[in-house]
């Protein structure tokens, strides 16, 4: 297998970046590569995917499998995936501002988790029931609600 230094020429011109955002490590997949930059993970195929709108990535010896904080769902095959487990984890990591568990009245909890832009400032709040609970559930997500807002005071966030 060919050894990269440098994302080549052509895959780093296809990367849709903002202003400033530059690779930091990258892996080649069947179909192009996974692109870890300052900002964002890239996918093939022109994917990108803000740190903060990541909810969890795991890898194993095929590749990335990885959920998004609105739901979404990626499997990227990669077998050499080099720096891009521990780059994404301390990426994804550095946009967590709170995350914290609180109890809700007899019913279990809640996990409360503020994230942001890399260098910028909090872009939202995300409401994690426990595994059991329905978010739906009207009484549960006024009591969430309230937890969310007893810490945002508590926490100047």
């Amino acid at each position: 297998m060919k050894v990269f230094r440098r994302l080549p020429a052509d895959a780093r011109r296809s990367l849709k970046t903002e202003p400033g955002e530059r690779v930091l490590t990258f892996a080649p997949s069947g179909d192009g590569y996974l692109v870890a930059t300052t900002l964002a993970l890239h996918l093939p195929g022109g994917g990108r995917i803000p740190y903060e709108d990541i909810d969890r990535a795991s890898w194993d010896e095929n590749g990335l499998n990885l959920i998004t904080t609105g739901g979404e769902r990626h499997r990227v095959g990669t077998t050499e995936p080099g720096l891009l487990p521990e780059t994404v984890r301390e990426r994804v990591n550095a946009t967590i501002v709170v995350n914290k568990h609180v109890d809700l009245p007899g019913r279990g909890g809640v996990r409360l988790v503020a994230r942001r832009r890399p260098g910028g400032e909090v872009t939202g709040w995300t409401l994690v029931f426990d595994d059991g609970l329905d978010p739906d559930d009207p009484g549960l997500r006024a009591q969430a609600e309230q937890a969310l807002e007893g810490l945002r005071r508590s926490m100047g966030v």
